[in-house]
């Protein structure tokens, strides 16, 4: 494995590896906090691989906004969006509008979850586009 850094990475952030995050902490429906454990990569006896928790390790960040990038799994519809009822199109992606707003107030898609399996220039551009529209949306809201 080799560490590499794109032009999509140099934007600037700090990088944790081996990190499973464990829970999000909020109030009245916003996330504060989100706490996450280091993991390492183990093989058992029979050869299977998996990511056992480094004990101790467990830590918190305070946050105000959590994005999931899951990559080209595809909207999974159990649990979150079946749990808050998000509409999805007919190939079963969330389906959205022109400011990325799901059919839920405040949750907004991009990138995969919007158009399914893509490039990654296309889950760029749609997380630019998202945030305009999730930073009009919050203007509103401050507004009223």
């Amino acid at each position: 494995m080799q560490l590499r850094s794109s032009h999509a990475h140099e934007e600037g952030c700090k990088r944790e590896w081996s990190v499973s995050t464990k829970a999000f902490v909020g109030k009245n429906g916003r996330v504060e906090k989100l706490q996450a454990v280091h993991v390492e990569l183990k093989t058992d006896s029979e050869g299977r691989t998996q990511f056992v928790e480094v004990p101790g390790s467990d830590f918190e960040l305070q946050v105000d906004l959590v994005l999931l990038a899951m990559g080209f799994t595809g909207p999974v519809k159990k649990g979150l969006l079946a749990d808050l009822g998000v509409k999805l199109d007919p190939r079963g992606n969330v389906e959205v509008d022109a400011y990325h707003r799901t059919s839920v107030e405040g949750v907004f898609a991009a990138g995969d979850m919007k158009r399914g399996a893509s490039l990654i220039v296309w889950a760029i551009r749609e997380g630019r586009d998202a945030a305009k529209g999730i930073d009009r949306y919050l203007r509103k809201q401050q507004s009223v």
